[in-house]
């Protein structure tokens, strides 16, 4: 039943969606845009698979990315006709009922014929979780420690991050379109260049070289000028051009995006992506060790950024699981605040609402002033015309925060301060379900992997190859030296700095990059974990770690504890992290002149 195929030089693969809400025309776009051989998709983040079990426990058809169904309408008849097949995580936490909805599809459009759809299965370990704690896997949590077993009545979904081994296997079956679970974001991305190019599972640095290619590209637009620190330089954000990945079978590759598209792909724009939710620069993941300290960026042209010598080590022994469960109820009230001292008139509003409910004892409540300081303490001097007020609590009991808390926002308008009003489509707040993230880890052996395609399954073996070892690694250090000229000046971190920030949980990652490599000499000598503990003291109650990324001029810092508990329970106003790192450029620090002079007229922030 396996497809014949001849071994390539070269396939291009198109992302078209970073996460479940992104762009509905992306796919079209990329198909219609030029050659592609493969269409990649990523929706699957923590949150997302929170909204997922959410919508399986409503309806037990539901719980994938819907919309995935609903870009594949747009594209089925040219993928058939031009070969392109789709890899893609969308099948959420129930990936069979999203390859049914996918083979109804394509009988509707006449393709049923044509179309062979493809399921990786083995990442929902829920049905089983008792069974393993008390067969002696802990689950404990990878951040406090705890063991999962006192709150196995809590959990509501346990997914295991699945490795490329099965996506590949379901394209050798023949599969033109592969859905999978909770497999992880780079794998859609690495499984079409194994399975092309014939790459063995432990040919470590090719492996790396998909799985950095994954990483580059599974956020979308993130890496053709989005989020970008010097978005100025960005020609246009409309007809934003998504990502390709032109790759090789050496393990090279260069990122561009189709001719005529918006955006921007440079080596700072690849770069920050590359820090985007990174933690130490021996990227883990199942299918390798990627060491990100031994990428090599060139520009080779206009949207055309070129990627090699990349090193991979063997992965570690045991998977990552995403466990959700059940932690109470949060709802949200918002109050719009104007005229003169509209801080002082919200910060009082906010202390009354804080008095009236402070006798039900919330396990949580969090007052924001949106457009002063909501996410971060205001850098800005002076005070806003108008501020947006935001009260939160959360707790375990539904029915206080119903009759006590969400009756008491809306009669501020009448009962406060002047210039007070409520949003035309807020209204009274409401209780939501609050889902809390576990990340744990689980022997890989416990773990049994299995594909179909069509009628065809089979099971797959995905345990760590031990047939070939790493070769040893050698980083060097790409800072400079720099001669004083004597003069200091007071610059914000940005104009020394690009950053890019984002979460794992409660912990958020602040990647900073030099603008050139004496300053970056200055970074490691004076951006310490302590400053960013002091610039972050208002958010952060953990620990700071940092790490040096000298290949790409880079520090990243983990800010632990700092996101209210992580995006599907926090109050904050960002639980994602995505303002840390603005916030951080924005930091005043005094420098010599001579920092200034060593930037390259391409890399100044202005």
């Amino acid at each position: 039943m396996a497809r014949e195929k001849t071994a390539k030089e070269k396939i291009v693969i198109a992302n078209c969606g970073g996460f479940w809400g992104d762009d509905p025309t992306a796919a079209r776009r990329q198909v219609e845009g030029g050659p592609v051989d493969y269409l990649v998709m990523d929706y699957l983040a923590e949150v997302t698979m929170a909204i997922l079990q959410k919508q399986r426990q409503k309806n037990p058809s539901l719980g994938y990315a819907s919309d995935f169904v609903r870009q594949l309408r747009d594209v089925l008849p040219a993928c058939a006709e031009r070969g392109i097949r789709v890899v893609s995580n969308a099948g959420g936490v129930n990936p069979v009922a999203c390859k049914e909805a996918v083979e109804a599809l394509a009988e509707e459009l006449g393709l049923a014929d044509r179309i062979k759809v493809g399921v990786v299965l083995g990442d929902d370990i829920y049905d089983g979780l008792a069974d393993q704690v008390a067969a002696g896997q802990a689950l404990a949590h990878m951040d406090s420690g705890a063991p999962l077993q006192p709150h196995l009545d809590r959990v509501l979904s346990a997914n295991v991050y699945l490795g490329a081994v099965g996506v590949v296997r379901a394209l050798e079956l023949g599969a033109d379109i592969v859905i999978a679970g909770r497999v992880t974001d780079t794998s859609v991305t690495l499984a079409p260049m194994m399975f092309e190019f014939g790459w063995s599972a432990d040919d470590w640095d090719r492996i790396a070289a998909g799985v950095v290619a994954g990483h580059i590209i599974e956020c979308g637009a993130q890496c053709t000028g989005g989020n970008f620190t010097d978005w100025h330089k960005v020609p246009s954000y409309l007809n934003m051009g998504y990502p390709l990945v032109e790759a090789h079978a050496d393990g090279s590759f260069v990122v561009t995006k189709h001719p005529g598209t918006g955006g921007l792909i440079t080596e700072h724009t690849i770069s920050e992506q590359l820090l985007y939710e990174m933690g130490a620069p021996s990227y883990l993941s199942p299918d390798c060790t990627a060491r990100f300290d031994t990428i090599e960026l060139s520009q080779e042209g206009d949207d055309r950024v070129r990627i090699a010598g990349i090193r991979g080590e063997p992965p570690p022994p045991e998977y990552k699981v995403s466990i959700s469960t059940a932690d109470g109820y949060r709802a949200f009230g918002r109050l719009m605040i104007s005229g003169p001292r509209a801080v002082a008139k919200a910060t009082r509003v906010a202390d009354t609402i804080r008095q009236i409910v402070a006798d039900a004892g919330y396990e949580e409540f969090r007052a924001q002033l949106i457009g002063h300081d909501s996410t971060h303490p205001s850098i800005v001097h002076g005070e806003p015309g108008e501020v947006l007020l935001q009260v939160a609590v959360r707790d375990a009991d539904r029915r206080k925060i119903q009759s006590d808390f969400a009756v008491r926002v809306v009669p501020m308008v009448l009962a406060s301060v002047p210039g007070i009003t409520v949003l035309s489509d807020q209204g009274r707040p409401r209780a939501s379900e609050v889902v809390g993230y576990w990340p744990a880890l689980i022997a890989r052996e416990q773990v049994p992997v299995s594909v179909q395609v069509g009628a065809h399954a089979e099971d797959v073996d995905d345990a760590v190859p031990h047939g070939r070892n790493a070769s040893p690694v050698h980083v060097p250090d790409r800072g400079a030296s720099f001669e004083p000229t004597g003069t200091p000046v007071q610059v914000p971190l940005e104009q020394l700095c690009l950053s890019r920030s984002g979460d794992k949980g409660d912990t958020c990652n602040v990647g900073l990059l030099a603008r050139s490599p004496e300053i970056y000499t200055w970074l490691k000598a004076n951006i310490t974990a302590r400053f960013v503990a002091e610039r972050f003291a208002s958010l952060t109650q953990g620990r700071i770690d940092r790490h040096e990324v000298p290949n790409i001029l880079a520090l990243n810092f983990l800010v632990h504890e700092s996101l209210g508990g992580g995006g599907t329970m926090s109050l904050l106003v960002d639980p994602q992290g995505k303002t840390y790192a603005q916030f951080m450029l924005a930091t005043e620090v005094e420098v010599d002149r001579a920092l200034l002079d060593s930037i390259p007229p391409s890399a100044r922030a202005a």
